[in-house]
């Protein structure tokens, strides 16, 4: 997926096998093998292109990772407690890009708490 997610277009096996081959010695089976069961899990779709296919990812990788992280969350027994260890394993430039997208999804209309002591007073009215 790394690959087809790279080119960022439809690709085809043999780009694929010509890409692999400059780090690894790989057969062109074995690349075809893996985008065929990516085909049949539904993680790309495929056109044919006379004898071939052109194979393109169905979602994002940022999609792809949003949708491991819901999984993973969901499946605590405490979100609370798995965001906050989630958090604290957070680099200061994760940590940076996290407030940065929290901002996109709120909207410039919502107030920004970041700045305050207690963010539970703020809903409560005792802040910005």
């Amino acid at each position: 997926m790394t690959r087809v997610w790279k080119w960022n277009r439809p690709v085809t096996v043999r780009e694929v096998l010509e890409d692999l081959q400059q780090e690894r010695s790989i057969a062109y089976t074995t690349v075809m093998t893996v985008l065929d069961n990516l085909h049949q899990k539904g993680w790309v779709r495929r056109e044919a292109e006379g004898r071939a296919y052109r194979y393109e990812a169905v979602s994002t990788r940022a999609a792809y990772a949003a949708a491991l992280m819901n999984d993973a969350w969901s499946q605590s027994d405490n979100p609370a407690a798995a965001l906050v260890a989630f958090f604290g394993m957070m680099s200061d430039e994760q940590r940076h890009a996290l407030r940065d997208a929290v901002r996109i999804v709120q909207g410039p209309d919502t107030p920004d708490t970041a700045g305050t002591e207690n963010p539970d007073s703020a809903a409560e009215g005792g802040g910005r």
